[in-house]
């Protein structure tokens, strides 16, 4: 214990003693998992990650909660009693760390994919509860890398690619320049040894020399600035290598050719002295005009401002000056979106540049109670993160189901979605997805969408991208069928009406429509009736046919033609329940009379030589409707609201139901099998198609 008191007394000399007690308590935990794992100890421990944050000035709850998530700890300290010694905002901290620790969806093909690399980035913050454990997971991604070559090359190439491609922007996002800057510089050191080798031998051979030209500019600046009675903070501003690196490879030169490796900077009070400055500056040296930069007047999309001119000493030295205001200076050095989305090519987010702001000063102003109430993320609260059975990450609104993931995937992959498994189990269609779950659509060959989804109380889309492309299915097959009925419909009427030749030409100027398309739309949604059309057509409108209609209980002894006799007593077979539309054949029962059935029946397939002889010629004749029994079987991913959502699609479609029976099975789907009313295959053929565009339904089918 002695030990750890002076450790954590030596790192944080502006704690309280109180403070110090717990972080004390926090070191002996880690000590005593350590002595009964000894053989884990290639992980950093906590309290090295937490030395590294004392850069930032962390607060006690992030000091303590970089030395709990030591990963020694999670099978010996429970949350019950991290809470109870340490609070609630430490344990919600090492929970954080312990799952930014483990997470592992990076690959090596993100390299090549800069959305999905923002997409892992996003989802990282989205699912911290406080950024604070960011922070901390790059102090422990810092360790990890100034230890990393004592890994394979192939692990070391690795950490170092997810660094530069996830870790450092994070860093450059959350204004943690100097994590940003070690991260990369670190990551490139592994990447690149041989360029990083050849830059910091650059760099040192010259160090000497470089360093007794910034003091002897500064020297000069200062005293120019004295003379003039202007107040100013002036400071070398150094370069670090990966920059350096990425700045030679950008403007395709030699280390000696950059401007910028001496650089300094000036801080003055208000914008008339930015000005001042750069006059005094370019009076005293001279300067070289394609390198000067106002961005006070033209500032960069991302708001930053400053002056920016290179001049030559008197032994001509290139040397960068960057001039700006304190309130400039705080702004470019805050970290707020506007830097970050400039260096990444982001989007603006005004919840992020607020919650940024406020990691920033509280960093500044450790202890600041309020701070740290509005301190919970709200980067991405209205976003979840979701991955394909391949580890591609999708971004989605907050609320989104599986559905609208299919829809993400590609819009034939919705069209015909018909189940999901998340995480590797079944979940309906409405389930509302959480970050980090894996999902895998199950889909069906030919599938179209179902009037259900666009139902906001079924629940079954909530992305805009998804909504649409259900929309804009209907819609066009809503065009495609009223075209279709409208041709049908103007054949229909043309003969009735005996008309041999149709102008179109005077019915599109009569309609006032565009096309043929669109006049056929019309007529098969109703817009025109058969009067207006006769009346277009200019032969009078003839009287409307009419049927005298059998009772649906009987069979007809008009509706079924055999052997070429009509009003011959029949009877429908209850084996394969026809119905008008099917082929059929009679066969002559001594008891029955004559039975119909369908020419594709199981029992007339197996008929012998001699039942074959019974068999006669029969079909269907009338033209009243009349109503047949048939059986249909439903498959279904489970039962949940089947029978109601059938039963509501077969009543808007003026089907009658007479029986219905459903049946769950073991691995929870369901089969449901139904006694309905049907006039005719066409119709039978509709409703089925309807049924197979529900959600939950796999297969639909006329029971043999």
């Amino acid at each position: 214990m002695d030990n750890t008191a002076c450790i954590a007394q030596s790192l944080f000399p502006d704690l309280s003693e109180s403070d110090l007690i717990l972080v004390d308590k926090a070191l002996a935990l880690v000590e005593q998992a350590s002595c009964k794992q000894a053989h884990l100890g290639k992980r950093p421990k906590g309290i090295d990650v937490a030395s590294i944050l004392t850069a930032v000035h962390i607060d006690l709850d992030t000091i303590l909660a970089a030395v709990l998530s030591d990963s020694r700890l999670e099978d010996h300290l429970t949350e019950d009693t991290l809470t109870t010694e340490f609070g609630l905002v430490v344990t919600a901290l090492v929970k954080d760390v312990n799952w930014l620790n483990k997470v592992s969806i990076y690959n090596a093909e993100m390299a090549n994919q800069p959305n999905q690399t923002e997409i892992l980035r996003r989802m990282l913050l989205a699912m911290t509860q406080d950024v604070r454990a960011v922070l901390i997971k790059l102090a422990y991604r810092i360790q990890r890398l100034r230890n990393l070559n004592q890994e394979q090359l192939e692990i070391r190439t690795f950490i170092a690619r997810e660094t530069l491609d996830i870790y450092a922007p994070l860093a450059n996002r959350l204004g943690i320049n100097q994590f940003k800057w070690e991260l990369e510089d670190l990551a490139f050191r592994y990447l690149e040894p041989d360029r990083y080798r050849d830059i910091a031998k650059s760099l040192a051979d010259k160090r000497v020399e470089r360093e007794a030209c910034i003091d002897t500019f500064l020297h000069e600046l200062r005293h120019t600035l004295h003379d003039h009675a202007l107040k100013a903070k002036i400071y070398g501003r150094p370069k670090h290598i990966y920059s350096i690196w990425c700045k030679m490879r950008r403007k395709k030169l030699a280390i000696d050719e950059l401007y910028d490796l001496l650089a300094v900077r000036v801080i003055v009070e208000d914008v008339s002295a930015c000005y001042t400055v750069l006059g005094l500056a370019h009076s005293k040296w001279q300067y070289i005009p394609k390198e000067f930069d106002d961005y006070i007047a033209n500032p960069k999309e991302n708001g930053y401002q400053s002056l920016h001119t290179v001049v030559l000493d008197k032994q001509g030295n290139r040397i960068e000056i960057q001039i700006r205001t304190r309130s400039m200076h705080e702004f470019a050095e805050l970290g707020v979106a506007a830097h970050w989305r400039y260096k990444e090519g982001g989007k603006h987010n005004a919840a992020s540049e607020k919650n940024i702001t406020s990691l920033r000063l509280l960093l500044e102003e450790r202890g600041n109670d309020n701070l740290l109430e509005s301190f919970h993320t709200e980067l991405f609260s209205d976003r979840v993160f979701v991955l394909t059975p391949k580890g591609q990450l999708v971004d989605l609104i907050k609320g989104a189901t599986p559905l609208d993931f299919a829809y993400a995937i590609h819009t034939e992959v919705g069209h015909s979605c018909r189940g999901a498994k998340v995480n590797g189990q079944i979940k309906p269609l409405t389930y509302t997805l959480c970050s980090g779950e894996q999902v895998e659509i199950i889909t069906v060959k030919n599938g179209q969408p179902s009037h259900n989804w666009l139902d906001p109380n079924l629940g079954y889309l909530k992305t805009p991208r998804g909504i649409s492309k259900v929309k804009s299915w209907f819609k066009q097959q809503e065009f495609s069928d009223n075209i279709a009925t409208g041709k049908a419909l103007l054949d229909k009427e043309s003969k009735r009406l005996g008309v041999k030749h149709i102008d179109f030409n005077d019915l599109l100027k009569h309609f006032k429509v565009q096309d043929i398309d669109h006049l056929y739309q019309a007529l098969g949604r109703g817009d025109i009736n058969s009067r207006q059309l006769a009346n277009a057509l200019k032969i009078p409108e003839l009287a409307p046919m009419t049927f005298k209609l059998s009772s649906p209980k009987t069979d007809s002894k008009s509706s079924i033609t055999v052997a070429d006799m009509d009003n011959v007593v029949t009877t429908l077979a209850h084996c394969c329940s026809p119905v008008k539309g099917d082929e059929i054949i009679g066969y002559i029962s001594h008891r029955r009379g004559i039975t119909i059935h369908r020419q594709d029946c199981e029992n007339i397939r197996h008929l012998t030589a001699e039942q074959t002889s019974q068999l006669v010629k029969a079909e269907w004749s009338g033209s009243h409707k009349a109503q047949h029994s048939v059986p249909i079987v439903i498959e279904a991913l489970h039962a949940q609201n089947l029978l109601i959502e059938v039963s509501q699609l077969l009543h808007y479609a003026k089907v009658q139901i007479t029986d219905a029976a459903l049946k769950t099975h073991a691995d929870q789907s369901a089969t449901l099998t139904m006694q309905i009313q049907i006039e005719n295959t066409a119709q039978l053929s509709q409703v089925l198609g309807r049924i197979s565009q529900l959600g939950n339904v796999v297969d639909v089918k006329r029971k043999a």
